[in-house]
């Protein structure tokens, strides 16, 4: 049985960033944490900045963010085991297309995959084909916001889906099309939403019409539940952020997805803990926090799960 780890919104940019420059070998997960990364086939995450020493900032009035990691940071992801990654978010085009463009090359140096952005729309909505111990999969990025940063057939970007309008068909066929099974993972929703929204959970049920195995979400930086073959969000990894002091976006989870022939046959996320620039296990309030949140959630949504020890298991079909 091959497993993949899930992990959700990873920021490297900012302090982060100050971090790694000041020491490029800044640990970035803690022991623990790591383990459970090198034990798993494969690691995969939405990474949530541009990799880059160059780019202006977005022109967007009123746009409030801007991630930007260093170069060293592609080597720094490769060496967690991390083997791909999506950028259809609402950060690839912090800096630019030139950091864009520079992002995909030292992601590929580094030899991470990538989707959900590309030098043209063509590229931006094309999959990643990987392998998790002998287990083929392939990878579809998606994001519904925001629009400015749409690739275009002469332009970078990102692989924009208008998911209150519905699945566009570019993303049915790209199921449709795949070869092996596909984990769509859509950038979708707004920031702290603790349920998905109606609108995502009618674009969850079409893309599993469509054929995915498996759809994993993220945008929202907090956990949400899990219905089906539908993980609504990742919740936050690695990153700098303010927390929030009733939803704790402190509070997240590695998910480590057990795969056998084409079907997940189980999911259980694991909780962590982060702080700046450090990721680690959780364990005493903040895991037992982690564990109630998300066994809420998934109760809400009609989900069955389970307590095992430091982790939950959660039913999946």
């Amino acid at each position: 049985m091959a497993v993949l780890a899930l992990a959700g919104d990873t920021m490297l940019g900012r302090r982060v960033a100050d971090v790694l420059l000041e020491d490029p070998r800044a640990p970035l997960v803690g022991p623990r944490l790591r383990a459970e990364l090198a034990a798993a086939d494969a690691v995969v995450l939405n990474l949530e900045c541009c990799i880059s020493a160059r780019g202006e900032r977005w022109p967007a009035p009123g746009k409030p963010f801007f991630f930007r990691a260093p170069p060293l940071a592609a080597h720094r992801l490769a060496e967690l085991g991390v083997r791909a990654v999506t950028l259809a978010n609402n950060h690839a085009l912090d800096y630019g297309p030139d950091a864009l463009l520079d992002t995909l090359a030292h992601l590929a140096a580094a030899g991470v995959a990538a989707v959900g952005a590309g030098p043209d729309e063509a590229a931006a909505r094309r999959p990643a084909a990987l392998e998790v111990a002998g287990e083929p999969l392939v990878l579809l990025g998606l994001t519904d916001h925001p629009a400015d940063f749409a690739a275009a057939p002469d332009r970078p970007g990102v692989a924009f889906a208008d998911l209150r309008s519905g699945v566009p068909g570019w993303v049915t066929a790209a199921i449709g099309a795949a070869r092996a099974p596909v984990l769509a993972s859509p950038h979708w929703g707004p920031n702290m939403a603790t349920e998905p929204l109606p609108y995502v959970r009618r674009a969850a049920d079409e893309l599993v019409r469509a054929g995915a195995a498996l759809v994993a979400g993220h945008s929202a930086h907090v956990l949400q539940g899990v219905a089906g073959r539908v993980l609504f969000d990742l919740g936050d990894f690695l990153d700098d952020y303010a927390v929030h002091p009733t939803l704790r976006n402190d509070l997240g989870a590695l998910w480590l997805v057990h795969l056998t022939g084409g079907a997940v046959r189980a999911v259980e996320a694991v909780p962590v803990r982060l702080r700046l620039a450090l990721s680690e296990l959780a364990d005493g309030d903040d895991a037992a926090w982690v564990r109630r949140r998300l066994q809420a959630a998934c109760a809400a949504l009609g989900t069955d799960t389970r307590e095992d020890g430091d982790r939950v298991r959660i039913a999946v079909g």
